[in-house]
């Protein structure tokens, strides 16, 4: 039996929430596979920690506070599952994804398609899409040159985003947890990276395998938006999160983050110069 633990987290979406869970549990799965979920329920207070243990009472859930977001609850979803339990795999599943039916067979497939090419453990993210309706890449893995659309064959890539993810007890063996750098954004990123540093490789599925909209807004640089309230969500955790920012940026380019930081002081003090200023990916 192959043993696999999904690890979420979640604050204030119940409908949301609930939905991916449904979906998760209609998905096709693959044979001699058992997965157990791990969820933090990061102090909710919209009813989702009850609605979840009504409907899908399998569900471990684990407490937060309301001060975790989403690197620091899936951490916590992490450790608590090491803690629980010998798992061969790890999913990263955000829970405002939508999976397709095919999704786990899919992410296991890309799996062991690559195992067999190259012998090396790897890491596979799922590719999504905006929604059903629109093949448009929203979240999945990224290059250099930007988004690695999906096309039939499997890409590797270099950036991950974390909604959903494939990582091997391998990987985690050499890597362990996710950061605890940072509150909300960029542990997804760092993560890969530290992959690749580390020899991994990473890879997106041949085909879309959920729908997610894109919700990272940077109001920081919306030029609609006042300043206070820009310099308010530059420096907080589910904005840019400039002192979190500046510790991803020294770690993989080095003194190249003296540049970042200033280009992006620039574009939350002049936003009308976002557009004319080459846009991060990340």
């Amino acid at each position: 039996m192959v043993n696999v633990a999904v690890l979420m987290t979640c604050h204030n979406r119940r409908d949301k929430t609930i939905t991916c869970l449904k979906e998760f549990f209609n998905t096709r799965k693959p044979k001699d596979h058992l997965f157990e979920i791990f969820l933090v329920d990061d102090g909710s207070t919209d009813g989702t920690k009850s609605a979840i243990e009504t409907s899908f009472p399998k569900v471990r859930i684990i407490q937060g506070d309301g001060t975790l977001y989403w690197n620091q609850g899936m951490r916590l979803a992490w450790k608590t599952a090491i803690e629980k339990g010998n798992f061969d795999f790890f999913i990263w599943l955000n829970d405002d994804v939508i999976l397709d039916k095919i999704a786990l067979i899919e992410l296991f497939e890309s799996y062991h398609e690559i195992l067999g090419k190259n012998a090396k453990e790897s890491i596979i993210v799922g590719a999504c899409r905006i929604s059903d309706s629109e093949d448009i890449f929203s979240y999945g893995g990224r290059s250099e040159n930007g988004k690695v659309i999906p096309n039939g064959e499997i890409q590797q890539c270099k950036y991950i985003n974390g909604n959903i993810v494939l990582i091997p007890h391998a990987v985690y063996s050499c890597l362990g947890n996710l950061s605890d750098s940072y509150t909300h954004a960029m542990g997804d990123f760092d993560y890969g990276l530290r992959a690749v540093n580390a020899g991994f490789k990473n890879y997106t599925t041949r085909c879309y395998i959920g729908s997610c909209e894109i919700n990272n807004v940077q109001d920081c640089f919306n030029p609609a938006v006042s300043f206070r309230k820009r310099l308010k969500h530059f420096h907080s955790p589910n904005g840019l999160n400039i002192r979190e920012y500046v510790v991803f940026r020294r770690k993989f380019w080095g003194n190249r983050w003296i540049l970042d930081f200033f280009k992006a002081y620039i574009k939350v003090l002049f936003p009308q110069l976002y557009g004319r200023i080459k846009k991060d990916e990340f």
